[in-house]
């Protein structure tokens, strides 16, 4: 008789790589999985994933409660998990990896490129998006118009957008100047279309935007719009301890 509560052991067996749903259940049948140390010949066993230990012929299973995706987004989706009529970045991903439910850290403009972190770790993104971190975001920008020195000046005082809000100080650097300029821009906040809002209120317009560094993370080059990888350990340590030093704790 299959347990209460938790998720059919097929279905975590499945999007945990151990094969399609149907290969699966072969397994089980069969008599490979075992729950607790007894074995298990019903498909539809309701199991407690990180909680039962659960072995697939005699190798223990290692569920995952967090998982950490970089991903290169692609212009035309949204930043979000869901939506009625455009298309979302976690659509981009595979089942094995929306079966943890991962939602963006922050949000990319529809038409803008770039460095999105998906997590299911609550606790951390809310850390990252908390306006009192200032966690700085580095963005790629092309645009239509020179951009000059007093530019750079008016954005290291702040800009007063089209709602009358003063930006916090923000780092303009020319990476070239002329009718079509390059630069790079980091932003210490998050406000709505901030970046094409702080160029208009200069008199300018984005025509291109990536976003290429967020806190410690730098987007990976070998990332082609619309790929994702998981993140290292290391860049996983990294993150949490730029959180914790930016606690203050």
């Amino acid at each position: 008789m299959a347990g209460k509560g938790g998720q059919r052991l097929d279905k975590v067996l499945a999007h945990m790589g151990f094969g399609t749903r149907n290969e699966v259940k072969k397994l089980v049948k069969e008599g490979w999985v075992t729950v607790n140390g007894e074995p298990v010949g019903n498909p539809g066993f309701h199991v407690l994933p990180g909680r039962d230990q659960i072995e697939v012929d005699g190798e223990p299973v290692v569920y995952r409660q967090h998982i950490f995706l970089m991903l290169n987004k692609p212009q035309g989706f949204l930043s979000a998990t869901e939506d009625k009529f455009a298309e979302v970045v976690v659509d981009l991903l595979p089942p094995e990896y929306r079966f943890f439910h991962p939602f963006p850290v922050g949000r990319l403009d529809k038409d803008a490129e770039g460095l999105l972190l998906l997590t299911n770790d609550g606790k951390l993104a809310h850390q990252l998006l908390s306006p009192r971190k200032h966690v700085p975001k580095v963005y790629y920008v092309i645009i239509s118009g020179v951009v000059t020195e007093a530019d750079v000046e008016a954005f290291r005082r702040g800009v007063i957008l089209d709602d009358g809000y003063r930006t916090m100080p923000a780092e303009l650097k020319i990476l070239s100047s002329g009718p079509e300029s390059r630069v790079e821009l980091t932003i210490y906040e998050g406000k709505y279309h901030q970046v094409k809002r702080m160029f208009e209120a200069v008199g300018k317009k984005v025509v291109y935007l990536k976003r290429i560094a967020m806190g410690p993370l730098v987007l990976d080059e070998r990332l082609q719009p619309g790929e994702y990888r998981e993140l290292t350990e290391e860049e996983i340590k990294m993150l949490r301890e730029w959180v914790r030093r930016s606690s203050g704790k």
